[in-house]
């Protein structure tokens, strides 16, 4: 039996019992004729440890029955929707669903999407004192809802919490079943794209001094539940890490970023500022508040490049509209600030960060133009095997006699390389090296 079908057949097991609980339930509540007293007499399946994704899921966090329940509810819609077609039977009295049975209707979805309040009914219809103990199941500070694998959606303003519908993650939907996290596509609700390097650490040229700042990072990703928790340090200290990457374009601050996700074996997300920042009052703190929302508690690294669209300098308050802007800014960073992961903000200019703001880092890193040697390494490294050097290349007087950031000398070396390709040999130029060097330097208004 593969990995797939182990973790549906606990799933089945599960929806199974799920299903069960809920026909007791209903007849329970009408007075119908049934082989139990309560709920609780209807056992959870037990399930062995590396079973499936789902049993080692609620093994690890001691799951309780009640908790499987809410599970189960949420995750039918996504694999077995008709469990929940009993809900949507009438009350013949009011001609009316029973409220009672809480729910909502989707707006492409075509069967019963539940709610807290379905889930209340569930586990304690009308007893008063088990409804009230029941809902402690979606305090925030809940592991179902803490980690992000239940969510809650919000109501207007006017009307019950628990009226709140209740739905599975899509990450967590998918780890039940095939044992893999799900990865959030882009969209306007998550305007984030990962981004990897196929890199490794030790190929990475920056100085030294440079590389033990970077570390501290990766340093406080490992260790930080040990100095939170262990040491203590959690009276002290809140639990995320935020830094700011500063420096020109091209000098390794997305690649660093990649690396430190690819050392510590976490996800990376690249946020389109274009999509976050809008020119509406109040749209850029909803933006915002998608991407935190869906990364709570989750293994990634927030990477915001160009950051200064986002906390650069406030403004002067000239009119509602600045004035707004100014607390919003203030608004969304006190957000950072709370976010229990590791955020990266990156500008090529410190200057248009707001002090008040880099004050708030745990970490301000500058990236510099490399020096000559690490450019000749820079240099070395970025043509392929595959090629040979003409004898007029002298890379080190390369190096020495241009000042090129990493980035412009890889764009120098893919030219020339093409250039070579086109030529249908696999000898590099000095000319077309020199082209492109030519080409890098214009972009910033510079001559050779």
């Amino acid at each position: 039996m593969n990995n797939t079908t182990r973790n549906i057949d606990t799933i089945r097991k599960e929806l199974d019992w799920f299903d069960k609980v809920l026909d007791t339930r209903l007849k329970l509540y009408f007075g119908h004729e049934c082989p139990f007293r309560s709920i609780d007499e209807v056992h959870p399946p037990t399930h062995d440890e590396g079973e499936s994704a789902y049993a080692d899921f609620i093994r690890k966090h001691a799951s309780s029955p009640r908790e499987r329940l809410i599970l189960m509810l949420a995750l039918a819609p996504h694999v077995c929707p008709q469990l929940l077609d009993v809900f949507c039977v009438k009350n013949s009295t009011y001609d009316k669903g029973f409220t009672e049975f809480g729910g909502v209707k989707g707006v492409t979805h075509g069967g019963f999407l539940p709610t807290a309040e379905t889930a209340l009914f569930l586990i304690a219809a009308d007893d008063l004192l088990q409804r009230t103990e029941a809902m402690s199941l979606f305090d925030n500070n809940h592991y179902l809802l803490k980690s992000g694998i239940i969510q809650l959606h919000e109501t207007a303003s006017n009307e019950p919490f628990f009226s709140s519908q209740i739905s599975l993650s899509n990450e967590y939907a998918g780890y039940f079943l095939t044992g893999q996290m799900r990865k959030p596509h882009f969209s306007k609700d998550f305007p984030a794209l990962p981004i990897t390097t196929e890199m490794e650490w030790e190929e990475l040229i920056l100085p030294e001094d440079l590389k033990n700042q970077i570390a501290e990072i990766s340093s406080w990703i490992k260790h930080s539940d040990r100095l939170l928790n262990e040491w203590g340090f959690y009276r002290k200290l809140k639990p995320g890490f935020k830094t700011l990457f500063y420096g020109p374009p091209g000098t390794g601050k997305t690649l660093v970023a990649c690396l430190i996700g690819k050392v510590c074996d976490m996800d990376v997300y690249r946020i389109d500022m274009s999509t976050v920042v809008s020119k509406y009052i109040g749209e850029t703190e909803k933006n915002l508040e998608k991407i935190f929302s869906l990364a709570e508690a989750k293994n990634w690294i927030l990477f915001f490049d160009e950051a200064d669209a986002l906390f650069g300098k406030r403004t002067g308050v000239g009119s509602a509209h600045d004035r707004y802007a100014n607390q919003e800014t203030a608004y969304l960073l006190q957000r950072i600030e709370d976010f229990d992961g590791v955020v990266i903000l990156a500008t090529n200019l410190r200057t248009n960060i707001d002090e008040a703001f880099a004050r708030r880092f745990q970490s301000v890193i500058y990236f510099p133009v490399p020096q000559a040697e690490e450019r000749y390494q820079l240099w070395k490294q970025s043509f392929s095997t595959k090629t040979v050097l003409d004898e007029s290349i002298d890379l080190k007087e390369l190096a020495k006699k241009h000042e090129l950031t990493g980035g412009m000398i890889l764009n120098v070396v893919r030219y020339s390389s093409l250039m070579a390709m086109s030529r249908d040999e696999n000898v590099i130029r000095l000319n077309d090296t020199q082209k492109g060097i030519q080409r890098e330097l214009l972009k910033e208004g510079r001559i050779m």
